[in-house]
């Protein structure tokens, strides 16, 4: 066994190995950049609360998880939001940002405790905060936390499928007209979760799109998952990368988040949950990779492991050209969280 155990080793520490090959090339660009985490619920699952993942839906999930996050302390969110945040560390993630929880139920405990944190950390990481609106920003209480929310943190975060479950069609529009008029006044980027559910019945992107150039938001507004883009055809996806190229979207994509998608019946195009990152490369927009939920409700096997989700993404997508795999583990993280490019010394 110890043969066995030194053998691997050595084939993926030989820097003639594509894992070596990578992994070198991603430290010599600035190390790895986390995009996209919900770092204040990262190690909240245990094994009684485990049923919760078995028999419920996402979207359900979005107001179970009220139950878990009304019995947080600051403390606990501290806790909890700086493992997430050491385990960043420990693998040479140099930038990284989370989604906060800021709502009726957080209220601000989540949101200082990652303030806290992120004073802590500042020598070790760079961290960028984003509100979570699960909540929606349509309901008064609800947007009367997500602009406490947006006072504090650096980029404003929506959930438009939020607004369209619980206030009716052409909600998604009034949502994400909210966090653009948000994010214009107060002079920072927004990232919004859309097209999550890998299905045709989604456009959440080209609404994403529309409203960017309506609001004259154009290169500063991010897409998460996007991946029910692939449930469309050919001419659908291509229109919508003019689109997106219009309005200088970029996109995030987190490959463990959806994997565990549901099998569906509808026909539709050969695909599975993972962004479309070899199409959006090919079209010219910037692709950044995160990890999303850590071992949380949402993703209870997913341990945060960087080189995972890049490993995932690169199979998944069958995308080959590793030094553009490269920018996206690194370059295109710092893009979407509107820092500075790497200059190496």
């Amino acid at each position: 066994m110890t043969t066995l155990v030194a053998k691997e080793h050595r084939i993926y520490t030989d820097t003639r190995s594509l894992k070596a090959y990578l992994l070198n090339n991603i430290k010599k660009n600035g190390g790895w950049v986390n995009a996209h985490m919900h770092g204040d619920r990262a190690f909240t699952i245990d094994y009684e609360g485990f049923e919760v993942y078995q028999t419920q839906t996402p979207i359900e999930k979005w107001d179970t998880l009220d139950r878990i996050k009304a019995n947080m302390t600051e403390e606990d969110y501290y806790r909890h939001f700086s493992m997430g945040i050491e385990r960043m560390i420990e693998q040479g993630v140099t930038a990284v940002g989370s989604f906060i929880d800021v709502d009726p139920i957080a209220e601000e405990r989540a949101i200082n405790a990652a303030l806290r944190a992120r004073s802590n950390y500042e020598k070790d990481i760079t961290i960028k905060l984003v509100n979570q609106t699960l909540k929606g920003v349509i309901d008064k209480e609800a947007r009367y936390w997500f602009d406490k929310g947006a006072d504090k943190v650096d980029i404003i975060g929506g959930l438009p499928r939020r607004d369209l479950r619980d206030h009716g069609e052409g909600m998604d529009a009034v949502h994400m007209d909210v966090l653009l008029q948000t994010a214009k006044a107060q002079g920072k980027m927004v990232h919004v979760h859309v097209d999550q559910f890998n299905s045709k019945d989604e456009k959440e992107t080209e609404l994403v799109a529309d409203k960017t150039i309506e609001h004259g938001m154009e290169g500063r507004v991010v897409a998460i998952h996007s991946i029910s883009i692939t449930a469309h055809d050919e001419a659908y996806r291509q229109m919508l990368y003019e689109k997106m190229l219009k309005a200088q979207m970029m996109v995030i994509a987190c490959p463990f988040a959806w994997i565990d998608s549901p099998r569906r019946e509808e026909q539709g195009p050969t695909r599975n949950a993972i962004t479309p990152a070899d199409e959006l490369a090919k079209a010219g927009i910037p692709v950044a990779v995160g990890t999303d939920n850590i071992a949380d409700y949402m993703l209870p096997f997913s341990d945060g492991d960087m080189w995972e989700e890049l490993k995932l993404l690169i199979t998944g997508c069958r995308y080959t050209d590793l030094d553009e795999a490269i920018n996206i583990a690194t370059k295109n993280g710092r893009m979407v969280l509107g820092l500075e490019p790497y200059a190496r010394v």
